[in-house]
């Protein structure tokens, strides 16, 4: 996916700068305010086809490869993602091309009276915005991640014609329960009734979301899946669903990212999408910061570096057994994350893949955990602390390979910094 250029004057105060500082103001679940919004906007949702994307992890990359899909079925298409990496626009992508950033801020200046008025959230405006953006772009179907949750999340004033759950695991205990199946719960709100579903969450909880009347596909049940690793290449997939099977080739790394494209070639499938399209878009699909490989700038050894926004247990887990499927190990690892995640959890995972830990923060994150608290929960390897991402890179440059993980924040702040583009320079909460 290609980045949208940044705001050309990020010091003039705008649109943009008064929707960024809505994120102090917090998340506040519900369905109210944004249908006020939308209604005052007049109700663009109505004008294409949509599909909710949930899970604990993996529904951006699960929302990407379906998004992928469809785009290859010549299906004019909508990705709606968060948070973003760099630029604000990669939220809003139509036919695999992120909006220019003029068209994004001309709908965000209509946008803006309507939401003060209703008194709209940082994130409910940007699910409205992306609405309104995807209406006016002509979009046949827009594929919309689902931010947190799902019963009272944003997005979920939409009606979709179908939904998907990746899966469900502890984290955001603060607002969607403390247990799995409570999350599950709450993440199931997203199905409709007698509509089709795609799922990938453990049997255990597959009752929870039988309640909601969904025509349910889940995997290991409906949804059989065989996987061929082809090292950093990616994986050759084997998909069986009721009446059909085809194989196709992902970029997507480790059992995780297998499955999630699974889930969204599941998906296509239930949409009408054909198996050609099908092998286009997975092998097509383009998801930054997770499992992606760049090279280190400035290497003397042209190293590579291994960006993962792996920030939960679950997520930790994910990475892990990916990095030992490619025979990583023994590697330095760079680490940032919000105080409020479960960062003993995530380390008791990662730290013995670890030759060195690197402890930085994102600087434009407010909630970023000071790199000096972290240490406490890297016991028994070297440890290192960067106050910056720039620093923490200056670490690493002469490694052969390096893997940086937790805060999307923190892999947003360091993907320009390798990849040598400008950034956005705006506080990041949501």
């Amino acid at each position: 996916m290609n980045t949208a250029p940044a705001d050309p004057d990020q010091n003039t105060p705008s649109d943009l700068d008064w929707l960024f500082a809505r994120q102090r103001f917090g998340v506040h679940p519900g369905l109210g305010r944004v249908r006020e919004l939308l209604a005052g906007l007049g109700d663009p949702q109505q004008h294409f086809r949509t599909v909710l994307v949930g899970g604990t992890n993996g529904k951006g990359s699960t929302a990407a490869t379906l998004a992928s899909i469809l785009s290859a079925a010549n299906t004019r298409t909508g990705l709606f993602t968060s948070p973003h990496l760099t630029h604000f626009a990669e939220r809003f992508v139509v036919a695999g091309q992120p909006l220019a950033q003029p068209v994004v801020l001309r709908a965000l200046a209509r946008v803006r009276p309507v939401a003060e008025q209703v008194g709209a959230s940082f994130f409910e405006i940007v699910t409205a915005l992306g609405c309104l953006l995807f209406a006016e772009a002509g979009a046949e179907v827009a594929v919309m991640e689902v931010g947190l949750g799902g019963r009272l999340d944003a997005t979920n004033v939409l009606e979709p014609v179908l939904s998907v759950i990746t899966n469900v695991a502890l984290d955001h205990t603060a607002f969607l329960g403390e247990t799995h199946e409570a999350i599950a719960g709450e993440k199931a709100g997203i199905l409709r009734q007698g509509r089709p579903a795609v799922t990938g969450i453990a049997p255990e909880l597959w009752p929870l979301l039988h309640a909601a009347g969904a025509d349910l596909w889940a995997l290991h049940r409906e949804l059989a899946v065989q996987v061929r690793f082809l090292g950093w290449e990616g994986s050759e997939v084997t998909l069986s669903v009721p009446g059909d099977q085809l194989t196709f080739r992902t970029p997507l790394l480790g059992l995780h990212g297998a499955q999630n494209a699974a889930l969204a070639a599941a998906a296509a499938l239930r949409l009408g999408a054909g198996h050609g399209a099908v092998q286009a878009g997975t092998a097509a699909v383009q998801w930054p910061g997770r499992m992606e490989v760049l090279p280190l700038a400035d290497s003397p050894v042209q190293g590579r570096i291994v960006l993962d926004g792996a920030h939960n247990p679950a997520g930790a887990q994910a990475l892990a057994a990916a990095l030992r499927g490619l025979g990583v190990s023994g590697v330095p690892l760079i680490f940032g994350a919000a105080e409020d995640k479960d960062i003993g959890g995530v380390a008791a995972v990662l730290a013995p893949l670890a030759s060195r830990v690197i402890l930085t923060r994102a600087v434009l994150s407010p909630r970023a955990a000071d790199p000096a608290q972290l240490a406490a929960h890297f016991l028994g390897v070297p440890i290192t602390l960067a106050p910056t991402p720039q620093e923490a890179l200056a670490q690493v440059r002469g490694e052969a390979l390096a893997v940086a993980c937790g805060s999307l924040y923190l892999i947003g702040e360091l993907r320009p910094l390798l990849l040598r583009e400008a950034a956005e320079t705006r506080e990041r909460w949501q």
